[in-house]
C-alpha cells in the first residue's frame, strides 16, 4: 500500500473531526511546510501512539520459530511435489522467521540447500550448507550434508575446469559484487545532446540540443531512494497435477527480490533483527543496515502500517542527513547548476509538493503520520549518525519557533524538528514525482512452452534526473529498469561523455536504475517527454486528463490530447474492436450510448450494457482457460477458448485487446501441446492485436513477436523465424538496448537457423 493502512486513516480522520473549530479553519490556510509540520508535532500525542502500536500488532515482523516451522513443512510438500523454487522461497521464509539460536534455522538452511541442488544452483547449496553446520546442524544428520557438498563441488569442478584454489568462504561472499562493472564504466548521466532548461510554465525541463535517433540513450539514473511495494509481485509456485483443486502457493516481491537491489533471489539472506526484510547477498544487507534499516528495523510493524509513502520519505531523509537538509533549506532551486559539485539530495528536495493543491485532511494526514513516526524514532536509544554535525549550520540560526523536546531523550534537540519537516515534505512530494520501478512477470504456467508477461510495480522510488521529464501521454521516450547486477552493458559504451555534474558520481553498477531512450527520433528543440501513465494507447482524452488533474494537479494539453480533441476518435476506423453479430461490419459508438453496424444496409443497434455483459462474459470464460492451462490441463482449455470464441454472441475484431488475449491464450494452449505451428498462426493473430493497440514500434509488440520468433523456432519453421527475427531486433533494440538479454537469445537462434537445413 502506497497510503497508509485504513484504520490509521480511520483514526487520522477521527482526529481531524475532533479538532477544535477554530484550529481546523486555520489549518488549511498553513502551507510553509514547517508550520504544517510544526502544528502537526504539537497536536500528536500519548493516544496516537498507542494507537499505531495496536494497529502494527497486524504487521508483526518478530522472529518466531513457530512459524519457522511451519514455513519448513511448507517447503517440504513443496519438495516432495518437485516443486523446487516453491520450495526454497518457502524455506527463505523459514530462515528470515526463525532467531539465531532457533533449531529451525540450521534445518531450513540444510533442506533450502537441497532444493538449490536440484535447481543446480551448485555454489549457492554449498553456501547453504555452510551455513547450516555453522549455526548448529545437528551432528547425527550432517553425514547427507557432506555428501551433497561432495555432489555440488564435483559438478562445480566438471563446469569450470579451471577453478583453482580454495573456495571462499560463505562469510565473506559478496554476490552482489561479483559482477560489478568498475565505477569509471558504469557511469549515469544525462547525454550531452540534451540540455536542462527552465521556464515557468514548465519547470525544469529537457531539450534536445542535437537530433536524436531512435533507440539512443537520453539519460541513466539512479533512484536517491526506494522502497520495496509488498505484495504486488505474484510469483506462483506449481500445483500438483494430481491435485487440481488445490490452491497454489503464491508468493510476493517481499519473499522473492532483495529489499535493496530488488534482484530476485531464491537464497535469502534475512535480517538478524527481523522477519521480514532480507537481502540476495551480505553486501545488499550491510548497506541498508548502515543507510537506513538499523533505525527502520525497530519500526518495521510501524511503517508496513504507515504505508510506503511515509516510509520512503523517511528512507530519504535518513539517507541525506541533517547536515544535507539544512544546505537544502538554504539553497534556492536550481542555484546547484552553476555548482562544481552536484548534490542530488538538493534536486530531491526541491521537488514540487504542491501542498497548496493537496485538499487539507490529506495534509492533516501526511504531517500526523509523520509527526508519529517522528515521536517514535525520537525513542531510539540514539541518533542516527547522518543527522548529527558539528559544522553544519545551525537551522535554530534560521528559525527558533520549533518546537522543545519533551521526555529529555538524549540527542534530540528542538532543532531537529528540522528532520520532521523534511520528512513531510518528501511525503507530500510522493504523490506527484513518485516513479513506480516496472518488472517484467510471467502470467502463466511455469511449464507453459510460451509465457505471457505483464509489467508489476516492485518499488517505488524517488529519481533525481527522471524527475526533469515532463508528462505526454504519447512520450517520445521508452523507459527500461534495471536490478541487482541487470544494469544495461551498453550503457557504459553509450554514456561516454555523459555531463556526470548533473547526476553526480559515477556508481557501482549495482542496484535499482533505469536507462531513457529515445523511442522515435527527436529534432533539435523538441522537449523529452515521459508518459506518467496515462496513456493514448489505453485511455482516452478525457480519461487521462481527469487521472492527471487529480494526481498531478494539471490539465494535459500534449500533443496526443490536442489533436484527439480535435479529430474524435469516433472518427477513425473501428475503434470499438467489436463487429456487428448480423453483418460482421464494424460497430460504433452512437449518440444513445450504445453501438450501431457501420453499413447503411444493415443499421443494427445494441446497447452498451448488453455489449459490456457479453464481454464480461468472454473475459471470465478467458480466466478460466488459463486456470485449466496452469492446472496444466491445456486439450481442455483449448475446448474451453474454441467455445467462447463460437458462442460469445459478440464478435471481436482482430483488433480488440480481448481477440489478442484470446488468442496468445490459445497459442499458449497448442504450445503445451507440442503443436508449433497452430500455435504460431494464432500468435500471428495476438501480435496484431497488439500492434493495433500499443503501436507498431511498441514494446509490447516486440514481446509477442520475440516470442512468435520462439514458435517458429521450436517448429522448426525457418523460413518464417528468419522473417520475424530483423522486425523483433529493431523493437527490442529501440527499447531494451542492443545487448539485452532477449536479443543475445535471438542472435543465438538465428545463428542456428542460419547454419541449419530443414
Amino acid at each position: 500500500m502506497d497510503l497508509p493502512c485504513v484504520r490509521w486513516q480511520d483514526h487520522v480522520a477521527q482526529k481531524w473531526s475532533g479538532l477544535d473549530p477554530e484550529l481546523k479553519e486555520t489549518f488549511p490556510s498553513l502551507h510553509e511546510l514547517d508550520d504544517v509540520f510544526k502544528c502537526a508535532l504539537s497536536l500528536t500525542n500519548q493516544q496516537d501512539l498507542d494507537a499505531v502500536q495496536s494497529i502494527s500488532a497486524g504487521y508483526s515482523v518478530k522472529k518466531d520459530p513457530g512459524e519457522a516451522a511451519k514455513c519448513r513443512e511448507k517447503g517440504n510438500c513443496s519438495f516432495k511435489a518437485r516443486d523446487y523454487k516453491a520450495a526454497a522461497l518457502h524455506y527463505s521464509q523459514g530462515i528470515c522467521f526463525a532467531p539465531r539460536s532457533s533449531e529451525q534455522l540450521p534445518l531450513c538452511y540444510a533442506n533450502r540447500s537441497a532444493a538449490l541442488y536440484h535447481l543446480q544452483h551448485f555454489q549457492e547449496c554449498l553456501d547453504d550448507i555452510d551455513r547450516a553446520l555453522n549455526t548448529g546442524y545437528p551432528s547425527h544428520l550432517s553425514k547427507k550434508l557432506q555428501e551433497r557438498r561432495a555432489h555440488c563441488e564435483n559438478h562445480l569442478s566438471v563446469r569450470e575446469k579451471t577453478l583453482k584454489g580454495p573456495r571462499v568462504p560463505v562469510s565473506n561472499v559478496d554476490k552482489c559484487s561479483e559482477n560489478v562493472m568498475p565505477s569509471s564504466e558504469a557511469l549515469f548521466g544525462i547525454s550531452p545532446q540534451v540540455s536542462v532548461r527552465s521556464s515557468k510554465e514548465k519547470g525544469c525541463h529537457l531539450v534536445a540540443l542535437k537530433r536524436i535517433t531512435a533507440g539512443q540513450v537520453i539519460l541513466s539514473d539512479r533512484p536517491f531512494s526506494w522502497v520495496l511495494i509488498p505484495g504486488i509481485e505474484k510469483v506462483k509456485g506449481q500445483r500438483g497435477r494430481e491435485q487440481g483443486t488445490q490452491r497454489e502457493t503464491v508468493f510476493g516481491t517481499e519473499h522473492r527480490r532483495c529489499h535493496r537491489c530488488l534482484a530476485e533471489t531464491l537464497c535469502a539472506v534475512a535480517c538478524e533483527g527481523c522477519s521480514f526484510s532480507r537481502y540476495c547477498s551480505p553486501a545488499c544487507q550491510r548497506e541498508a543496515w548502515e543507510e537506513h534499516h538499523h533505525w527502520e528495523c525497530p519500526l518495521g510493524a510501524d511503517l508496513a502500517a504507515m504505508g510506503v509513502m511515509a516510509q520512503l520519505a523517511l528512507r530519504v531523509t535518513l539517507k541525506a542527513g541533517i547536515e544535507n537538509i539544512q544546505v537544502a533549506r538554504q539553497t534556492v532551486r536550481d542555484e546547484q547548476k552553476n555548482s562544481e559539485q552536484y548534490n542530488p539530495y538538493l534536486t530531491v528536495f526541491h521537488l514540487l509538493h504542491h501542498i497548496e493543491q493537496q485538499s487539507a485532511s490529506f495534509r492533516f494526514l501526511c504531517a500526523v503520520t509523520v509527526a508519529t513516526l517522528y515521536l517514535k524514532l525520537s525513542k531510539a536509544d540514539s541518533l542516527p549518525l547522518s543527522w548529527k554535525s558539528n559544522d553544519a549550520p545551525s537551522a535554530s540560526s534560521r528559525s527558533s519557533d520549533g518546537p522543545e523536546k519533551k521526555g529529555g531523550d538524549t540527542g534530540w534537540s528542538s532543532e531537529l524538528w528540522v528532520v520532521g519537516s523534511a520528512v513531510l515534505r518528501h511525503m507530500l512530494q510522493l504523490r506527484c514525482n513518485a516513479q513506480a520501478v516496472i518488472a517484467l512477470q510471467d502470467t502463466g504456467s511455469q511449464t507453459s512452452q510460451v509465457h505471457s508477461t505483464e509489467e508489476i510495480r516492485i518499488a517505488t522510488a524517488m529519481f533525481p534526473t527522471l524527475s526533469l521529464l515532463n508528462h505526454s501521454c504519447s512520450p517520445n521516450t521508452s523507459l527500461v529498469f534495471s536490478t541487482g547486477t541487470d544494469a544495461d552493458p551498453c550503457v557504459s559504451q553509450e554514456s561516454v561523455g555523459f555531463s556526470q555534474r548533473v547526476l553526480g558520481e559515477g556508481r557501482q553498477g549495482r542496484g535499482v536504475g533505469v536507462t531513457v531512450r529515445a523511442a522515435s527520433a527527436i529534432s533539435p528543440g523538441e522537449e523529452i517527454l515521459h508518459c506518467y501513465g496515462p496513456h493514448s494507447t489505453r485511455m482516452r482524452t478525457q480519461e487521462r486528463q481527469r487521472l492527471l488533474r487529480q494526481q498531478y494537479y494539471f490539465l494535459c494539453e500534449c500533443e496526443a490530447c490536442s489533436v484527439q480533441e480535435e479529430e474524435p476518435r469516433e472518427s477513425s476506423g473501428n475503434e470499438s474492436g467489436l463487429l456487428c453479430s448480423k453483418c460482421k461490419g464494424a460497430l460504433k459508438k452512437n449518440r444513445e450510448n450504445g453501438f450501431t453496424c457501420s453499413v447503411s444496409t444493415c443499421g443494427h443497434q445494441t446497447s452498451s450494457a448488453d455489449v459490456n455483459h457479453k464481454l464480461q462474459e468472454v473475459r471470465a470464460a478467458l480466466e478460466k482457460a488459463v486456470e485449466l492451462m496452469e492446472r496444466e490441463i491445456p486439450v481442455e482449455a483449448l475446448h474451453h477458448l474454441k467455445r467462447t470464441r463460437s458462442q460469445s454472441g459478440v464478435i471481436l475484431g482482430e483488433t480488440h485487446p480481448l481477440q489478442g488475449e484470446l488468442a496468445d491464450a490459445t497459442a499458449r494452449a497448442y504450445a503445451s501441446m507440442g503443436d508449433w505451428k497452430n500455435a504460431a498462426t494464432h500468435l500471428e493473430r495476438s501480435a496484431v492485436a497488439t500492434s493495433s493497440q500499443y503501436g507498431k514500434d511498441s514494446l509490447e509488440l516486440g514481446q509477442q513477436l520475440f516470442k512468435l520468433v520462439q514458435l517458429h523456432f521450436n517448429g522448426g519453421a525457418r523460413a518464417p523465424a528468419l522473417s520475424v527475427i530483423p522486425k523483433v531486433r529493431r523493437i527490442l533494440s529501440l527499447h531494451c538496448g542492443p545487448h539485452c538479454p532477449e536479443l543475445q537469445e535471438l542472435n543465438a537462434m538465428e545463428e542456428c537457423l542460419q547454419g541449419t537445413t530443414f
